[in-house]
């Protein structure tokens, strides 16, 4: 083994290269974007104007001295451009939607056939009438044609999803079908590669290499989805646990995504088919935290990614179309590639039933062919199947489709918001990612299978999306589980999982398991006792808990266990954090059944006799919600702000909601009027947790609710606000 590090020499020259590589790519890209194009378009270029089409010829000397034809110079520039692949298709992993791809799941399988199948036909085609010119060294007509076909049967995954990412389309429907099609394109292209070259090596096809490598594929997938996910999830719990910085974390996606990397790369597949898998199991992870994708994502943006889209134009030499011959093939291999994955790709979204569009859209994706293709022209270069001259073809080809996709994108769906079931899915995952509580994060339901769990359990189903997985955890030393039928029951439609928690602290065993990931705990309580205004449990768990809790205290005539249906909901509106919690609440349950929602902001007067309860009168403003009006009074404006805010946060839900402006003595006396004038049988209050000599202090209005008022209250206690008055 030589364990020989580079020469001083040969690291000034990598470190000038690296520097004059990453500046102009930056630089270019800065460009691109300065006139509309995604930041790759002039990464790609920059590729080209440091190799010998620009800086070769205007300046060889300079081009020998930087990139000289040295194995040591070359591996250490392309391992740095290949790390920058590996973390980008991290990312791409990260932003891929599993279960959208299921619902689109016929969809995704004809789109991929078809986008797979037509290019490798034409590719066979224009490989078996090419001119001799063209052969490499092997001179085997079958091989170069063969090879053609895989040539233009793949898409180049990590230029569609950096392209897809820039200009905003990853969560778009095409774009999740055009990063599943991407994927499966890949697997079959370098399955196919494999064949070609140990045709090419061997002048047969080993059947059993072949079959080997499906079969390692196939155990990889089913193990990365099993196993590998435990052992992930099982490493991002440990550091949970031990309380580790968020940049641990990211150390641990990284290592796995390499691990998974090399594997692949063993089972003769690239390496970045295993890093877009770590990256898909790192989305899919309970325990999963943006935080620890952000440190990958922007070194990749800034720096990695960068370099791999550079140096793949630094072997390209343009200089060569100066044949005519050579030019005249160039496009009809251009030509060639792109009708036939456009063809394939909208034929078959056409048989699929998807929008013209959309169609349109998938064919001009998985048109960007990019880096990946480069290096399968490398592989075929070495092999002897290509020669510069087809080398150059299939680069041109590679670099011309990847630049052409953002323009062709951005016409094609310009105006284009898609169906109204995307748009619908894309505005609530908007609305999701703004929330305060109503997130998609798992959400913990602490319970022993009493009435109180089963109130919270109805709740979570109400208002959490559908995706939200749920945990009901049960601390128990003595390793007894209750019977959590009913609740399963009530959560029927969604992901449910039973945790007991071994430990005599009900409360430390909670707050340690919702440091594992949990967006907010929702928990039932019981009707006040003594000083007391919740369960000693709901109470210490409220001012201990490292994310929001959501309390439930049931109807003071609810007796039944089967949840009630609440047919209006009134929800106090202010500025603060922990009210717009509570709206988020209280507005996805009016969304998702069709309760009314009284949003009201209570102003206080200076005493004397209370407002005339009949003194209301109910407007409908244009367009908007029913506005009802006290005492007369339209000047509140910073009230009537709030309300505007809270109505339009109404209409991105779906709630059906009229907006009150109420006078009363106090925020409570305003409420609980409002309670029984309408007979509400759901209020939800946002409230800010204080420590009062150790014991839990949610103000005085949250306090004479949960004592006074007999409708059902939940209350979203939130960690501390500084923008709360100390008296709200």
């Amino acid at each position: 083994m030589n364990l020989n590090p580079p020469g001083e020499h040969e690291l000034l020259i990598f470190w000038v290269g690296l520097v004059v590589v990453v500046a102009l790519a930056r630089g270019l890209g800065l460009l691109a974007r300065k006139v509309g194009q995604p930041a790759v378009i002039g990464e790609l270029a920059a590729g080209i104007v440091l190799g010998p089409s620009v800086l070769g010829r205007l300046a060889p000397d300079a081009f020998e001295w930087l990139f000289p034809a040295d194995d040591v110079q070359t591996a250490m520039l392309f391992t740095v451009a290949w790390l920058g692949v590996v973390m980008l298709l991290v990312v791409t992993g990260y932003e891929t939607d599993l279960a959208l791809i299921r619902r689109l799941g016929r969809a995704a399988g004809i789109v991929s056939t078809g986008s797979l199948v037509v290019p490798m036909v034409f590719g066979l085609g224009v490989g078996l009438v090419m001119p001799s010119l063209f052969l490499g060294e092997s001179g085997d007509r079958t091989v170069f044609a063969l090879f053609l076909a895989a040539a233009l049967s793949i898409s180049s995954l990590p230029v569609i999803a950096k392209i897809l990412s820039e200009m905003g389309f990853m969560r778009r429907d095409f774009g999740q079908l055009t990063l599943a099609a991407g994927m499966a394109n890949d697997v079959v292209g370098w399955v196919l590669l494999g064949i070609v070259a140990g045709l090419a090596q061997a002048g047969s096809i080993e059947i059993g290499a072949i079959l080997t490598t499906l079969a390692g594929l196939a155990l990889f997938f089913g193990l990365a989805f099993t196993i590998g996910q435990r052992a992930l999830d099982w490493g991002l719990k440990l550091l949970l646990v031990a309380r580790a910085p968020v940049h641990a974390a990211t150390g641990l996606v990284i290592l796995f995504a390499l691990a998974a990397g090399a594997i692949t790369q063993w089972l003769g597949v690239e390496a970045v088919l295993g890093a877009f898998v770590a990256g898909v199991l790192l989305g899919r992870s309970r325990l999963r935290n943006h935080k620890t994708i952000e440190p990958i994502e922007s070194l990749t943006t800034t720096f990695l990614a960068p370099v791999f889209f550079a140096t793949a134009g630094l072997r390209v030499d343009l200089g060569l179309l100066g044949d005519p011959e050579v030019l005249l093939w160039a496009g009809i291999v251009l030509a060639a590639a792109s009708l036939a994955k456009f063809a394939g790709s909208i034929v078959a979204a056409k048989i699929a039933g998807l929008p013209n569009r959309e169609g349109a859209a998938l064919g001009i994706g998985l048109n960007a062919r990019g880096a990946l293709e480069i290096v399968i022209a490398t592989v075929g270069l070495s092999l002897g199947v290509l020669n510069q001259a087809s080398y150059t073809v299939i680069v041109l080809m590679a670099l011309a489709t990847s630049m052409a996709a953002p323009p062709l994108l951005r016409r094609v769906l310009s105006g284009w918001a898609g169906t109204d079931e995307e748009q619908e899915r894309l505005l609530r995952e908007e609305t999701l990612a703004a929330n305060i509580i109503v997130r998609n994060e798992p959400v913990l339901i602490p319970t022993r299978g009493g009435m109180n769990s089963i109130m919270a359990a109805q709740l979570v189903d109400l208002a959490w999306p559908k995706e939200v997985g749920v945990t009901l955890a049960t601390v128990d030393a003595t390793g007894d589980a209750p019977n959590l039928r009913v609740l399963e029951d009530v959560l029927h439609l969604r992901s449910v999982e039973r945790r007991l928690l071994g430990d005599d602290d009900v409360v430390d065993a909670l707050v340690e398991e919702l440091r594992l990931g949990y967006g907010t705990a929702v928990i039932g309580t019981s009707s006040p006792d003594g000083d007391r205004v919740l369960s000693p449990i709901a109470e210490e768990l409220a001012l201990r808990s490292p994310v929001p809790v959501t309390v439930v205290r049931r109807g003071l005539d609810v007796t039944s266990r089967l949840p009630p249906a609440y047919g209006r909901v009134l929800i106090p509106v202010t500025g603060t954090p922990s009210s717009i919690a509570a709206q988020e609440v209280g507005l996805a349950i009016s969304g998702a059944i069709g309760t009314e929602a009284i949003l009201t902001h209570v102003v206080h007067h200076d005493g004397g006799e209370e407002p005339d309860e009949g003194n209301v009168r109910r407007t409908r403003r244009w367009g908007g919600p029913d506005v009802l009006h006290r005492g007369g009074d339209t000047t509140r404006i910073a009230g009537q702000q709030m309300l505007d805010d809270a109505a339009a946060r109404a209409a991105t839900v779906g709630a059906r909601a009229i907006t009150a402006i109420t006078d009363a003595e106090s925020t409570a006396a305003g409420i609980l009027q409002l309670v029984e004038l309408h007979e509400t049988d759901l209020v939800i209050v946002g409230a800010t947790r204080r420590d009062v000599d150790g014991r839990l202090f949610l103000g005085h209005t949250v306090e004479r609710l949960l004592r006074r008022c007999g409708a059902t209250i939940v209350v979203v206690v939130s960690p501390s606000d500084r923008s709360n008055p100390p008296d709200a």
